[in-house]
Formats: structure tokens, sequence, C-alpha cells
């Protein structure tokens, strides 16, 4: 792995990036990025670029990033400055969302979309979990079904330069603050996503709850939903070598 910054409409971005093959580009969720194994799992056959969003980590902090559809057009930006095509575009959670939306937007450049626990589509029936007000142990705790990793998530949080820390939050507050982690308007544009879809879902998810998954999942046309039971919402972490199986298959496939 190795890490760079480029320059996107004079905004940087900084980039982590590993292994070779067809590209797979990873779009992290609210808590910010790191080379995690998922990553380092797929890019043994895959090339993957894994950028830290605009305003997150050591990127820079733009005026025009707003909503999360401003995402999506800086990476639309992104994908054409690097020349990029037939790219396997991955993303967990607020990630996930990003990805749906660069996906209604456009897909020319987009071989296959995989959406791990997205948000951006809620549920009348089952809210999501605020992210915003718990603190960091009932937020780390609420992350995972399997509690024997929250203490190992804790850690890590401690040990994480306190200044990104509060900057990645205050980026996922810009983007998910009103309406809370999610777009009213995105399921009516759902269906304008023409390339083969994967949703992966953990059944215990108490962030982007479950509830969320088949209204995801059915304007899409031919989407493919996997439910993954006794999982919570970190589930590229909780079951990496399940969620890393399931990605590599369907790009194998499409």
């Amino acid at each position: 792995m190795k890490e760079s910054a480029i320059e996107v409409n004079a905004t940087k971005l900084h980039l982590f990036e590993g292994g070779a093959g067809d590209t797979v580009l990873f779009l992290h969720g609210a808590g910010g990025s790191n080379w995690s194994p998922l990553l380092e799992t797929l890019a043994q056959t895959h090339r993957v670029i894994a950028p830290q969003h605009p305003s997150f980590g050591r990127s820079s902090i733009p005026d025009w990033m707003m909503t999360v559809g401003d995402l999506a057009f800086f990476y639309l930006d992104m994908l054409k400055q690097l020349d990029l095509h037939d790219v396997h575009l991955v993303g967990h959670s607020l990630g996930g969302w990003t990805a749906a939306e660069i996906a209604i937007r456009d897909t020319a450049r987009l071989k296959t979309i995989s959406l791990l626990a997205p948000a951006g589509v809620r549920s009348p029936d089952v809210p999501f979990g605020d992210i915003f007000l718990w603190p960091p142990e009932e937020h780390a705790r609420r992350m995972f079904h399997d509690q024997r990793l929250v203490e190992a998530r804790l850690k890590q949080l401690a040990a994480m330069d306190q200044d990104v820390y509060l900057q990645n939050r205050a980026a996922a507050a810009r983007l998910g603050w009103n309406p809370r982690l999610c777009n009213p308007q995105l399921p009516y544009w759902l269906h304008r996503i023409d390339v083969p879809t994967l949703l992966v879902w953990g059944r215990e998810d108490q962030i982007c709850p479950f509830a969320c998954a088949e209204l995801y999942r059915q304007p899409i046309k031919n989407a493919e939903l996997i439910a993954m039971p006794e999982t919570g919402h970190a589930l590229h972490t909780e079951r990496t070598a399940e969620v890393a199986a399931h990605i590599n298959r369907f790009i194998g496939q499409s």
C-alpha cells in the first residue's frame, strides 16, 4: 500500500492505493478511513483506490461541500481526471450512500456497485441510529454485533489524532445532520442505476437498520441483496473474509 495526494478541482485529496488489476474505488463511512483488512484482501486481486473524502482525514476542507450530492459530483470529476473506466465502486455507510448518489448521476465509468450497509434511504418504521448524539463508547458498542470487537475499536479511537477525529465528526455532521443520514429524494432516482448492484447488510445493524435494505434494493433493476446474520453495521470489520468473498464473487461474475 502507498499513500499519496492529488488535486481535483483545487481540492487536495489524500489517497491510499494498493494492488493491481481491475480498479476498485472504495468510499469510506462517517468514521473516516485507513488501509483496512478488507482493502488489503481486495488488493490481492484488484487495484484498490481508497480516498479520504474531502473534509475527512488529511484531505482538504472545501467550502463547496455541503451535501452528499456535492461529494458525488466531486468523485465523478475525479474519475474523469484519472481517466478511470470499468470501475468497481464499493462504499460503506456514508460511502455507500455516496456511491448510490454517484450512480444515479452517471454510470459511464462504472462496471459494478457494491453497497455495504449504505445510509441514504430511511425506513418509515425503524429510525437510523443517531451517531451524532452518542458518546464514543455507545457508538462503538452499536457498531458491532460481536461485542468482543468494541474494546479494540475504543483503543483505536484513543490512539487516533484527536484533531482528525473531531474533523471527521464535523464533516459527517455537515453531510448527514439534517435530515439524519439520508436524502429523501434518493429513492425516487435509484431506478437510474443501470449497472450490476450488490447490497450487503448485517441483520443486526443498529445504525443503518436492515429495514432499509429492501427499500434500497427494489428500485434498482436486478440488484442483489445479501443479508448477513449476527452482523452489525461494521460488517466489513466483523466479517472481513465473508464480505470480501461476496464482493469478489460479484465482481468476478459481472
